[in-house]
């Protein structure tokens, strides 16, 4: 319950792309790395927690909270592919475009099926990506955003919320792997960055 109440807090802390204050995202960022220590939950075994090496960031930069554009477009289910030999459920629900030095961009938003039916995730949306940054200064599976059901079609994309998913931290879990379409041929550098601990 402890480690799906810090989950609800910390992701949905920026699902709806409202704008945060430096001081609001250290905060989000510390509470994530007591949770990864926390040995009372299970996201790292102790063999996990003995090797772990932190977790990194880059300095907050309110350049990457970007005004953006939602546009609704669903899409057919298709199997995403994962980390592991599961196949993740998705549909495509839309896509955010925001103009980032002069350039327009675009990445689409995706709906996974199974969770969309439970009250606890209604309304949430996902959003994998690479970056220029991937595998290099980043976690080369990519890095995720989450957002709700935005009411308008205006949105602050805050890239200073992006996060690892778990397999950046344990080779236990299936992470879905960011579609080529949300492939970004610039460097994101915000959010968390990629501190090899396995």
């Amino acid at each position: 319950m402890k480690v799906l109440l810090w989950i609800i807090l910390f992701f949905n802390a920026g699902v709806s792309f409202s704008q945060k204050t430096a001081a609001e995202i250290n905060r989000l960022r510390e509470s994530h790395l007591l949770e990864l220590l926390d040995s009372t939950n299970s996201i790292l075994t102790s063999e996990e927690r003995s090797h772990f090496v932190g977790v990194d960031y880059y300095p907050f930069d309110e350049n990457y909270q970007i005004e953006g554009t939602f546009k609704k477009s669903r899409g057919r289910k298709f199997e995403m592919p994962t980390s592991t030999e599961r196949k993740a459920i998705y549909r495509r629900y839309g896509y955010l475009e925001f103009t980032f030095e002069d350039q327009l961009y675009r990445l689409t938003v995706y709906q996974n099926v199974a969770s969309k039916r439970k009250t606890t995730y209604e309304g949430d949306l996902f959003i994998p990506f690479r970056d220029a940054t991937s595998s290099n200064e980043t976690y080369g599976g990519g890095r995720y955003l989450d957002l709700k059901i935005p009411s308008s079609s205006n949105v602050i994309i805050d890239f200073n919320l992006a996060y690892n998913p778990y397999c950046a931290y344990s080779p236990r879990y299936s992470c879905p792997i960011p579609p080529e379409e949300n492939t970004l041929p610039i460097p994101i550098r915000a959010g968390e960055k990629y501190l090899n601990s396995h």
